[in-house]
């Protein structure tokens, strides 16, 4: 993307005002073609803007929260960050590498949203294939059950989520046969996904009782396990990377209608709102919000938790991604969401908890300013309890994305193809082993992790 290109654009004082608006109280970062600047960070003038344009910034990315000091921001307990939010705003990410399918969702979902009582909705184009629907946290009740609202991220965010995704799909799914006259042939070829793929199925791999039916989720994306704390989404007429559009916000009632062509930089109009806070009332998302708490429970024991086969030996650092490789060098930002990820991975690539406690601590003290103690020893007795083995983040659709907010997302050919973590282990794991005969072994280090943890549950046992 051409430097003149986006510097002409940026240097609009219209774009500016507009990007300071959104940027009130919010946590920025920089992106500068393929690498993010310093985080904390924050824009407060509109010639900041322009100033960081000169310095060849491609785009621009805000938080979720919305905070009383962002420079603040760091490695804080949540009781100091849930001191220092203020409040946070619903953005729900929908993405689709058919932008058919994205625009069929976006308009679903924001009729979903009416149906519930919500008139704060606000929607821009992501700059590339799907959308951003969002909700001002000034629609929020202060309170519920007594609970401040607030300090309920990214719980809450994540419950509406999934609870608007549950009644998205039978939706989605009506909507997609209509478009493509009922025949999921036009979808396998829209998606590049085998039909076999396409079709719901139960525990026994066969076609359900109900008949055939479009399993939407192998295709379409909305964001709820990268709801996370200071995560951060791509503002308001800001640039894409990869396509060179704006993401531009667009009328509501006219998603369906959208073309690319309009996110270009010369046609990209700034008439419709994004998160517009002066009209919305704190009773609108009451209904959703107990709606969303009353569904998860329910939903959970109904699906559980999608669950990784373990490997029957513990697979080597040397398979590893680089993603992970290069978490496990040490990070300045994002420890402690960083620990959720290597905890995660490092179990579904099946190592015991002696080693995946061993290597925790050992990351810990590669980090500029390592996580306490006392942290680190919350994560990993819950990792103890924890039975089935949860994955990790996936891997990115878009520029805006957990792995990108932590400076870690450099992939190779095989992680651009391969959708999590463990997954790329695996598969790398299993092509090398191939080659070799017998059984893979472990490293000597790795043998004698497991022969104490064998030698210690042995004598528990005993006790």
């Amino acid at each position: 993307m051409l430097i003149s290109k986006t510097l002409s654009f940026y240097k609009r004082k219209d774009v500016q005002k507009k990007m300071i608006e959104q940027a009130k109280d919010k946590e920025i970062a920089v992106q500068y073609k393929d690498f993010f600047g310093k985080r904390p960070d924050v824009l407060i003038y509109e010639n900041d803007i322009l100033q960081f344009a000169k310095k060849k910034a491609t785009s621009f990315h805000c938080s979720e929260e919305i905070w009383i000091n962002p420079l603040s921001l760091g490695d804080l307990k949540k009781t100091e960050m849930d001191e220092l939010r203020k409040g946070w705003d619903l953005i729900l990410d929908i993405d689709c590498k058919h932008f058919v399918y994205s625009k069929l969702a976006t308009h679903l979902l924001i009729r979903i949203l009416k149906d519930q009582g919500v008139k704060s909705i606000t929607c821009k184009f992501s700059g590339n294939k799907g959308f951003h629907i969002a909700v001002p946290f000034e629609a929020f009740p202060i309170k519920i059950n007594n609970v401040l609202v607030k300090t309920l991220f990214p719980e809450a965010p994540r419950k509406i989520a999934r609870y608007l995704k549950d009644k998205l799909k039978p939706l989605l799914e009506k909507a997609i046969l209509k478009a493509e006259k009922g025949d999921i042939n036009r979808v396998e070829k829209r998606t590049g996904i085998p039909y076999e793929e396409l079709i719901v199925k139960d525990v026994n791999n066969k076609v359900e009782d109900r008949g055939i039916s479009l399993d939407t989720e192998k295709f379409l994306e909305i964001d709820t396990i990268l709801i996370a704390s200071r995560h951060l989404y791509r503002m308001p007429y800001s640039f894409h990377e990869k396509s060179g559009l704006v993401s531009v916000p667009v009328d509501i009632n006219k998603v369906l209608t959208f073309k690319k062509e309009m996110a270009e930089p010369d046609n990209a109009e700034l008439k419709n709102p994004f998160l517009d806070r002066e009209k919305a009332e704190n009773t609108e998302c009451k209904a959703l919000l107990i709606n969303a708490y009353d569904f998860y429970p329910e939903q959970k024991k109904k699906e559980g938790v999608k669950e990784y086969s373990l490997p029957e030996e513990a697979i080597p650092e040397e398979y590893f991604p680089p993603t992970i490789l290069n978490i496990l060098k040490g990070l300045e930002d994002g420890k402690k969401r960083a620990v959720f990820t290597l905890i995660n991975f490092f179990k579904g690539v099946g190592w015991t908890p002696d080693m995946i406690e061993q290597k925790i601590y050992e990351w810990n003290e590669r980090n500029p300013e390592p996580l306490r103690e006392v942290y680190l020893k919350g994560q990993l007795k819950q990792l103890r309890k924890q039975k089935d083995a949860i994955p990790p983040h996936n891997y990115p659709t878009t520029g805006d994305n957990y792995y990108n907010d932590l400076r870690v997302w450099q992939p190779d050919d095989l992680e651009k193809k391969v959708k999590n973590p463990v997954q790329y282990a695996k598969l790398k794991f299993e092509k090398e082993t191939k080659k070799r005969k017998g059984r893979p072994r472990l490293t000597p280090e790795q043998k004698e992790m497991r022969r104490k943890y064998r030698e210690k549950k042995k004598n528990e046992k005993n006790k």
